[in-house]
């Protein structure tokens, strides 16, 4: 078991989900008898308890501190059934930005649990207790937690997702979650550390796969979308709420305000998509460099050909044109799922 593996000379690394899948990423690095855990999140696939990480023959009273790297909910999600459900009793430290999202996305799963076998992991009681326990940590500021040394960098990807450098007696690790070495629309690029590491846990989703650059895959989108709507079709997004989200309907906002043809068509984010943008606007220090030279003179969220959707049915019942990004990006339930059932027969969408 875990606990008993005997750290004293050798780096212990234990994946406790996310090893060989995608989801309820969360790994426990273990030296010189002190642990921390980074990450903690859900499987989107799993229900009820079985959406945890992997905590059999795992001691949590002995960990020491954990760090979460982003709000995405395979990262964070489980943090409250963490700190309410369990005897972990170290520190948690995450992001400011990290930490307002956060709420937000976990009030909304609560809220969406209700009725479901997921109800039963933790109650909006224990989401509200969780946020007086997380601790926030800034970008390049270096923290001591016994004896451990933690440094946040930048990780591009979404909106205050963090890399962390670790340090106990001299050996140094760097745990990545989600990141990117490419700036985007929203966000500058990852940070390469300058400082020595010795051990590297990396996220290797796309490790393996060469991405054509940026542009190519935009201007691959939108005659995608043109295509689709020229016909009368309706095209679905979906999309996890914050995060790829929002660089999204950045792309489209532009493309139809350049472009009057498309103009007739409309675009519809949801309700949990209009949110976020409020922490987009919060931390707008942490934007790339062309946001915020775009801030100077207007406010590129609010958004000129985009609408909010205040009632699903209103979706569901158009038959015209549009765009409509909706989530879970999974297609496992919510909007998402109900326009694709409704929509799939159609050649056009």
């Amino acid at each position: 078991e875990f606990d008993d593996i005997d750290s004293t000379h050798q780096a212990v690394v234990a994946p406790l989900g996310a090893g060989q899948e995608v989801g309820r990423s969360c790994i426990l690095f273990k030296y010189k008898n002190r642990t921390i855990m980074f990450d903690f999140g859900i499987h989107p696939g799993f229900h009820g308890h079985q959406c945890l990480p992997l905590l059999d023959g795992v001691d949590l009273s002995t960990v020491d501190v954990a760090l979460i790297s982003h709000f995405h909910m395979d990262h964070c999600a489980a943090l409250p059934y963490l700190l309410r459900k369990t005897n972990f009793r170290g520190r948690v430290f995450m992001t400011h930005p990290t930490k307002a999202v956060y709420y937000s996305l976990l009030k909304d799963f609560v809220h969406g649990n209700v009725g479901t076998i997921d109800e039963g992991l933790y109650s909006l009681e224990d989401l509200n207790a969780s946020m007086d326990m997380i601790e926030v940590i800034d970008f390049y500021e270096v923290v001591m937690v016994s004896g451990i040394q933690i440094s946040a960098y930048r990780a591009g990807h979404v909106l205050g997702a963090a890399m962390f450098r670790v340090e106990i007696h001299g050996l140094a690790c760097l745990y990545t979650g989600d990141y990117s070495c490419v700036p985007d629309r929203c966000l500058p690029p990852a940070d390469v550390p300058q400082a020595r590491i010795d051990i590297v846990i990396v996220e290797s989703t796309y490790g393996v796969r060469c991405h054509p650059p940026a542009r190519q895959r935009e201007q691959l989108l939108l005659r995608r979308i043109r295509e689709s709507v020229s016909q009368g079709g309706r095209v679905l997004m979906p999309v996890v709420a914050m995060g790829r989200a929002q660089e999204i309907l950045l792309l489209l906002d532009e493309h139809w305000h350049q472009n009057t043809d498309v103009q007739h068509v409309p675009i519809y984010q949801t309700v949990a998509m209009h949110k976020a943008l409020s922490a987009y606007q919060t931390y707008v220090a942490a934007l790339s460099t062309d946001l915020k030279r775009i801030y100077k003179d207007r406010n590129p969220f609010h958004f000129r050909h985009v609408q909010t959707l205040r009632s699903s049915a209103k979706l569901l019942d158009y038959s015209g044109p549009c765009v409509a990004m909706a989530t879970p990006s999974g297609l496992q339930g919510g909007l998402s799922r109900d326009c694709f059932d409704a929509w799939c027969d159609d050649s056009r969408n």
